[in-house]
Parts: C-alpha cells; sequence; structure tokens
C-alpha cells in the first residue's frame, strides 16, 4: 500500500545562495552557499528520493511511473500525461537572484518539450528592508527593454516590494521577477527546470564565467502587461485551510495549527503536498494502523501524499505548527490542452 512519502535532502549550491536552510532543516551547518532545498522533485535534472517505508532509496519518479493513478489522482494522470506537474522548494537568498523570467507551457513545450513555469512565492523569513521584484512598474516597448537590458538599467522599471514574513506572491509565466538578498521563502511551482535569464548584475558563477543569458527566448516569453498590485492577499489561517492560490496550475492552502486537525482531500482526486514551515508535527493516515500511515514533520521537511489516500489527521507535537499545502483542483483544468496531448504522445 502507498503511505505518506518523505525524501533525502536536495540541496543546491548556487551563487546567490546563504546557509540558513541547512539549519531550517535540521541537518549540520555547512558555509557552501545552498541556494535551493528541491523538497518535491519528479524533474529529471533532480528527482527527490524516499527516504522512507518499503520504497525507500527510490526515485520519485520510478514510484510515480509505477503507481501512476493511484499516487497523482485520475484527473491529474489524465490531464498530465502521468507526470506529476508539481515541484516545491525551500529558497535562501543571501544575494540577489538574476532578473528573469520563464515561458509558458506553449512555449517551453515549443522549445524544451518541457512544462512551463508558473509560480507562488510563500516568504518565511526576511531581513529588514529586503525585497522581490515582481511585474513592471511602467509600461516598457521590447525596443526599450532590450535597450534596458544592454545598458544594465532593466530594474529601472520593475516593480519593487518590500516584505516581511507571511507575504505571497503570485509569479504567473511571462512576468519578469526577481528574489532578491535577506529572503528565505517556500516556492511552489509547475515542474520545471526552464529559466530565461535577463540580466545577472554582471557576475560570476561558481566556476568563475559569467553566467549564460537568455535575453531574445526572455524576449518571447515576457508579458509586458503593468499591474496595479503584484501582491495575493488571503484571510486569516487559525486552525483553518486559509486559500491562498487558485489557479489552473496548483491551489494552496496555509494552516496555523494549534490543535489535532483533520483533513480529507479525497474529493480532488490529487495527491497533496505538505510543507512544514514552522513547527513540528505528525501527519496519521484516517483508518489505518500500519507503521508507514504515520510521519513526523518538523520545520524544513516536506511530505507528499498520494491522491488515494487522501484523508488524515495533523497533530501539533510543537505548540504551533504552520503548514503550506498543495494540490491540483480538478475544476480548474488547465487551458494548455496541446501540451497535454503531447504529453500523451511522448510517453507512448
Amino acid at each position: 500500500m502507498l503511505y505518506p512519502l518523505l525524501f533525502k535532502e536536495n540541496l543546491h549550491t548556487i551563487v546567490w545562495g546563504g546557509n540558513k536552510l541547512r539549519p531550517y532543516k535540521k541537518l549540520s551547518p555547512s558555509n557552501a552557499p545552498i541556494g535551493e532545498s528541491w523538497e518535491v522533485s519528479a524533474v529529471e535534472s533532480s528527482p527527490s528520493v524516499i527516504a522512507n517505508g518499503p520504497l525507500k532509496d527510490r526515485s520519485l519518479i520510478s514510484v510515480v511511473e509505477e503507481y501512476g493513478r493511484e499516487l497523482l489522482g485520475d484527473a491529474v494522470y489524465e490531464q498530465y500525461g502521468g507526470k506529476l506537474p508539481l515541484l516545491v522548494k525551500f529558497i535562501d537568498a543571501k544575494r540577489d537572484l538574476s532578473i528573469q523570467v520563464h515561458p509558458d507551457d506553449e512555449m517551453a513545450m515549443r522549445e524544451h518539450k518541457k512544462f512551463g513555469k508558473t509560480e507562488m512565492w510563500y516568504i518565511i523569513d526576511a531581513e529588514p528592508g529586503a525585497f522581490i521584484y515582481s511585474g513592471f512598474r511602467e509600461q516598457i516597448t521590447p525596443e526599450e527593454y532590450r535597450q534596458r537590458v544592454e545598458n544594465g538599467t532593466i530594474c529601472d522599471v520593475l516593480a519593487k516590494h518590500e516584505v516581511k514574513p507571511g507575504d505571497v506572491f503570485f509569479i504567473p509565466a511571462g512576468r519578469v521577477h526577481a528574489i532578491c538578498g535577506g529572503i528565505m521563502l517556500a516556492e511552489v511551482q509547475q515542474s520545471s527546470d526552464v529559466t530565461y535569464r535577463i540580466f545577472d548584475y554582471n557576475r560570476p558563477g561558481l566556476d568563475g564565467k559569467p553566467r549564460e543569458l537568455h535575453t531574445a527566448l526572455a524576449a518571447q516569453a515576457i508579458d509586458f502587461s503593468v499591474e496595479a498590485d503584484y501582491r495575493t492577499y488571503y484571510g486569516n489561517t487559525e486552525d483553518r485551510a486559509a486559500p491562498v492560490i487558485d489557479t489552473p496550475f496548483f491551489d494552496v492552502r496555509v494552516m496555523d495549527i494549534d490543535q489535532p486537525f483533520h483533513r480529507n482531500l479525497i474529493k480532488y482526486d490529487s495527491f497533496i503536498i505538505s510543507m512544514c514551515i514552522a513547527g513540528e508535527c505528525s501527519l496519521a493516515l484516517r483508518d489505518r494502523t500500519d507503521e508507514e500511515s504515520i510521519v513526523y514533520l518538523h520545520e524544513g521537511q516536506s511530505c507528499l501524499i498520494p491522491a488515494s489516500i487522501a484523508d488524515y489527521n495533523i497533530v501539533p507535537v510543537s505548540k504551533k505548527v504552520r503548514m503550506l499545502e498543495a494540490h491540483i483542483d480538478r475544476k480548474n483544468r488547465s487551458p494548455f490542452s496541446k501540451f497535454t496531448r503531447f504529453l500523451h504522445i511522448t510517453k507512448k
């Protein structure tokens, strides 16, 4: 039988990374610039490896292939051609990330034969004055974009947002953005490793060489529209699952829990990813008493609950627990039917 899946560490050393993720995840500290922890990943370049139960040491990709509908849910399996469509991360930005943009599904399929990349950020920690870039603050033309990339003034026309813990930003494909220094966050995104760097402050990578830019591809991907407000707002999270994001690509809920909390999500016909943002808790399947039916999570850990068993209790071990929860809502069908057909074709 399937059970809640935990994963081995999957840390990425990056030039802009810091030293907060290892302590946050209760791992021994290191001086390496760890920028990302890929918590639940079925991306071929860096897949998660299961850390508990009978499936221990197996790649998540192979388990998704074997258990298909039971793990993903029938609707998700059909929509995404039997692939896990989400990737979740913890990110520690000691320095500014590059100014970047992601392609949508149609462009990513055409150029890379991969998913596009829409994502959201939940701010876990932010130093005073820390900020992110998201979207344009004024209208510019594609020609002005090219000029500003060349002369290094692209940041002058981007919308700058100071952040604090609990802030949320939705970053649809096509929106220019960057996480800047002094921020740790949780990221939920489509299962893709495609990023177009627009500007990287003329700094070298870890190998001492300039990092590759993707100016021409980025120009094709960018949405130049200007929004009045780029933040995402949500309601009270006390002892309830507060809806944060509701999109064709993923739904996200945030919960602050100080007592046992029942989650029956079978109706969504989707896998569930739970990220422990703060505190410590147990997650126990209902109506099962076998050893694999209960797992313990502390802050910095994440868990994948298969669709067929998504009925469970979250029980705080610490005084208070904050959880971030992501799944696919079948009422929000992704509009990219061409991409879905492509996935089915390439799987055969």
